[in-house]
């Protein structure tokens, strides 16, 4: 049912670009964990609320191959620009080739490393954070990305029901457990407002007070 319940949603939907059907194919032949890469459905989604929000300034935290990327960028405003940080180096050169195909390339900055030690020398303010890298350190890339973003602004964290695993309080996976520490500790923010949205695995979006 399940499945069906998505086949329906994606053929009632906007259709794939090829562009982005292209990356997401050449992603799993080439890649381990294509998993990881965003899909249309997320995509569309993602550049929706992009195109709603209209930012100046996206940060994304976790490239992989670059899809989730191309989404956002599409939502930027007439001279923004979306600064993505990737620790994987190997990722890089195929990414940007996405990028130009989909011409995006001139308003995306590629930066690689570690995007916790990264983030807090950037002199922006975003306007939308996107927040989709190790699952580990999910509770410090938010707090380094809070600082940067606006107040108004949004955050968007994927992922955060885990395969379900989220409902397994004594998780022994370190990815779970970094899942479930995010989740809880949002619940203490008290300058946010957020919600849980079951899109794929799941994606919660914040908004800074």
């Amino acid at each position: 049912m399940i499945r069906k319940l998505e086949q329906y949603i994606r053929e009632h939907s906007s259709h794939e670009d090829p562009v982005l059907e292209e990356l997401f194919r050449q992603t799993h032949i080439r890649f381990v964990n294509p998993n990881m890469s965003t899909g249309h459905l997320q995509g569309k989604f993602l550049e929706m609320i992009s195109k709603m929000i209209s930012p100046e300034y996206i940060l994304e935290i976790g490239t992989y191959t670059g899809y989730s990327a191309i989404c956002l960028a599409r939502g930027l405003k007439q001279g923004g620009r979306l600064i993505t940080i990737e620790i994987n180096d190997e990722l890089s050169d195929f990414a940007h080739s996405y990028f130009i195909k989909a011409g995006v390339d001139s308003v995306v900055t590629r930066i690689t490393g570690n995007a916790i030690e990264i983030i807090p020398t950037l002199k922006i303010k975003a306007d939308l954070v996107f927040i989709d890298g190790d699952k580990r350190e999910y509770c410090d890339y938010y707090r380094v990305a809070k600082e940067k973003v606006r107040k108004g602004g949004f955050i968007l964290a994927d992922n955060v029901l885990w395969g379900d695993k989220v409902l397994e309080n004594d998780s022994k996976d370190q990815q779970s457990a970094g899942i479930i520490r995010f989740n809880e500790m949002l619940m203490t923010e008290k300058d946010i407002e957020h919600v849980i949205i079951p899109l794929r695995d799941g994606i919660t979006l914040i908004r800074k007070l």
